[in-house]
């Protein structure tokens, strides 16, 4: 049994000589079929981070397993490719096997997902490695978007030999990924900084102030931009998620199971008022108050979306997974596909499905089998212009990271648009809730069934309602000059 699971971890295994030149190939006669690299953040669920960490290196090359709080995917990525590029230029067959190979695993909260996504996405190699994500997080929606679950892993030899078998089996799906900008003026007093206790999501790595020589820069304006793969959205869900990290941080000691984790979560739901939001939150804050949106539908004109008075969350979506597994979109119904130009919420079709919520009761409809949000649109670009003097500051989150953001009291509008920037392939599992616009037999939550729940329309007045860039992932990444990379592929 023992020689059967090391012939099965040479599939995996990449050789130390790949990763530096001190060290040449010796007892390796063919190339794995599926050699990984694997980026975990120790610090993602409480303990088990570092104890996966360790049982990684033990099966495979501890050369292939890095430590994302050590070291930034970037700068191994830079590494690794500037040395498969060399060795290829010598003719090593070996080491063109490994890149044309090359998957990547990683281990962390939907946030550390993104970051690898976002680096991966900035190399911008013709055939750039698929990725397979762990869950080690509170919401994990990545993961289970994909089919790799939402209950954080075993860390034991045993569960992460499984775990490389579904690597072994999994499919490789293309997804899309969405370009941010957000625009400001400069204010005459204050900061457009993100408000402490945190900083801007580390998912967003990305989101800095665009230097003075880029062409988004524009004088006299702070300009951000940066790209998320799941979702953008702002207002309640924002607010809440944002009192849940901000505590994690302080605390982190009480932060470290997933259960307590989800159970602090819905109390803090509870205890912002969000189930009476109309008497504990003024209308001011609602999204219809605080910006006008615009979207645009494919590649036509700038339209406005009209939000209804009672919103106060508002979800720009791309996979079927958010908080934790809901799917806001849900499967509608046929006559409304036709009615309202609707169509399945694919994840490599260009667009985002843009749902709206009410308050937490309103949330909760997403527990139940054909629940749903308020569906406001599907667009291929999404701007929100936040009015003069509507608030001091507003919450937003992407891919399970919050900030909050300060609005400017100036004379000027604050500026987000979401564009489709392009794609980037995942690895999925057999139960791969997601959708391809290339696979007809993906699932998606509903199984394909048609829903014939009462219109948006009918249910908001029930309830009582009225351009492509680089992310900049990584900055660090720099080939030598002496390094031709035109042929990677």
């Amino acid at each position: 049994m023992a020689e059967s699971k090391s012939d099965f971890l040479k599939d995996f295994y990449i050789p130390a000589y790949i990763f530096n030149d001190e060290t040449q190939i010796a007892g390796v006669p063919d190339a794995p079929k599926f050699p990984v690299l694997v980026f975990i953040n120790s610090k993602s669920g409480g303990q088990l981070g570092g104890d996966l960490l360790n049982t990684y290196k033990s099966v495979l090359n501890e050369h292939q397993v890095f430590d994302l709080g050590e070291e930034a995917p970037d700068k191994v990525l830079r590494r690794v490719y500037t040395r498969l590029e060399k060795l290829k230029q010598e003719k090593d067959q070996f080491a063109t096997k490994i890149h044309e190979r090359l998957r990547i695993i990683v281990a962390g909260g939907d946030g550390t997902a993104g970051w690898l996504l976002g680096v991966v996405c900035d190399l911008e190699l013709p055939h750039p490695p698929p990725i397979a994500t762990v869950p080690l997080g509170t919401g994990n929606n990545l993961p289970f978007s994909f089919g790799w679950g939402k209950k954080n892993p075993g860390t034991d030899r045993n569960s992460v030999l499984l775990f490389l078998e579904q690597v072994k089996k999994a499919k490789e799906m293309k997804i899309d990924n969405w370009h941010i900008l957000m625009r400001m003026r400069a204010p005459k007093e204050g900061s457009c900084d993100p408000i402490a206790p945190l900083e801007l999501p580390h998912s967003l790595h990305a989101f800095h102030r665009v230097s003075s020589t880029d062409e988004l820069n524009m004088e006299g304006c702070h300009t951000f931009r940066g790209g998320f793969w799941n979702y953008f959205s702002m207002g309640m869900d924002a607010q809440v998620s944002y009192a849940f990290h901000s505590e994690r941080k302080l605390h982190p000691e009480k932060y470290k199971n997933q259960l307590v984790n989800q159970s602090t979560y819905a109390k803090l739901v509870c205890t912002q008022g969000w189930f009476a939001a109309s008497i504990f939150h003024p209308a001011s804050k609602n999204v219809a108050q605080l910006a006008k949106v615009k979207i645009m539908k494919k590649h036509g004109q700038w339209q406005d979306l009209h939000i209804p008075q009672s919103i106060r969350s508002i979800i720009c979506l791309n996979l079927p997974s958010f908080s934790g597994g809901l799917n806001p979109w849900g499967t509608p119904s046929g006559r409304k596909k036709k009615e309202r130009d609707l169509t399945p919420p694919y994840v490599d079709d260009g667009l985002l499905e843009v749902v709206g919520f009410r308050d937490a009761w309103h949330g909760l409809v997403l527990l139940a089998p054909k629940g749903h949000g308020t569906r406001l649109a599907q667009a291929h670009r999404i701007r929100f212009e936040f009015h003069q003097g509507a608030s001091e500051h507003t919450y937003m989150r992407i891919d399970g990271e919050p900030w909050k953001q300060p609005l400017t009291k100036d004379d000027d509008t604050v500026v987000v648009e979401i564009s489709h920037l392009g794609q980037v392939n995942m690895l999925a599992t057999q139960n791969c809730r997601s959708k391809s616009v290339n696979d007809g037999t993906s699932s998606t939550h509903h199984n394909g069934e048609e829903d014939d729940e009462i219109s948006d329309e009918e249910e908001d007045s029930r309830y009582g309602g009225d351009e492509f860039r680089k992310f900049g992932a990584a900055d660090t990444f720099r080939v030598p000059d002496e390094v031709d990379i035109s042929y990677l592929s």
